[in-house]
Order: structure tokens, then sequence, then C-alpha cells
């Protein structure tokens, strides 16, 4: 079962934090979530997965960016999330899908216990202008049914900014 926006309002506090949290970003069954002003891309052209790749950091001016097609641009979330007993997902606007901006390519899915900023993974089908602080996705939690054990550490649990690939660690095992 997917929470409606009255009772994730509901478990604020409780198994669903939320940092900055305003009202106004609730929505029937979900809450929006804004774009940070940094961005992250890969200096390298090429990447391999058993490497950690070099990045560099680019930061959204109030008077926006420009993405180009055929870059990948790791962005992140404004807010800070934290959830107990629930399975959090990621989705992006409707808004932002029909300008041909993905916020995601396969990390919508967050695990019980995750807590963090949501690491967005941005590519656009044409150049588009974006700005920081922008309402760019959004988080709904489904309930979860059976024992399970909460995440608790991982490559990318606890972060405080935007992770670039950690999949070079699991070859090192």
């Amino acid at each position: 079962m997917i929470l409606s926006g009255l009772e994730i309002k509901k478990r604020l506090g409780n198994d669903i934090l939320i940092s900055d949290f305003s009202e106004k970003r609730l929505n029937p069954n979900s809450y929006n979530v804004r774009l940070h002003n940094q961005l992250v891309v890969y200096d390298e052209e090429i990447l391999d997965m058993k490497q950690n790749h070099h990045t560099r950091t680019m930061i959204i001016p109030e008077e926006g960016l420009v993405l180009e097609p055929g870059i990948l641009y790791l962005g992140r979330t404004v807010e800070h999330t934290s959830t107990e007993n629930l399975v959090p997902m990621l989705e992006g606007r409707s808004s932002i899908g029909r300008l041909g901006c993905y916020i995601h390519v396969t990390a919508g899915f967050g695990d019980v216990g995750f807590n963090g900023f949501w690491t967005l993974e941005i590519s656009v089908i044409q150049p588009l202008r974006i700005y920081p602080n922008v309402e760019i996705g959004q988080i709904f939690y489904h309930t979860i049914e059976g024992e399970f054990e909460k995440y608790k550490e991982g490559k990318y649990q606890n972060n405080q900014g935007i992770q670039s690939s950690q999949l070079f660690k699991d070859f090192e095992k």
C-alpha cells in the first residue's frame, strides 16, 4: 500500500523524517522534493564499473543552468530524509518529465531504514535550463509486510551530499 499525503504528515517525526518539511509540498500521496544547487559530472568520457572516477562540481546559479543531452548530471535533494518501517521511493514530477528531464536512471527505490539525501541521476532529452530549489521529484512511501532487516550500513547510507557510483567497491571483495 502507498501512504496518503495525510498519513505521511501524520507519521512525520516518527517513522518518516523530512528536513525542512513544508505542508505546501505535500501531495495526495507523495511529498515534493527540491533540487539542491550543486551538480557533479564525471571527468572521463568512458566510465569503468571497476574504477572510482574523478568528478567535478558545478553550481546551479539563480539564473539557471542549461543541461545538455548525453551528459549524466548527479544532483541531490535539498531535503534529507529518514524512514523507519516503510519503503521510500522517488519519482520525477510529471511536469519535469514533460520537459524531457529524467531525475533517476535506476535508483528510485530506497531501502527500509534509508537515511540521507537522495542522489539524483539527471539526464535530458534536449537542452533544458534548470534552477536551484525547483521541486523536481516526489517521494512516496510503501508499507512493508513481513519480517525485515533495516538498512543500517552501506555505500550510500548516511550520506552528506552527492555521491558518485561506489560500484567499484563491489569488485574489492
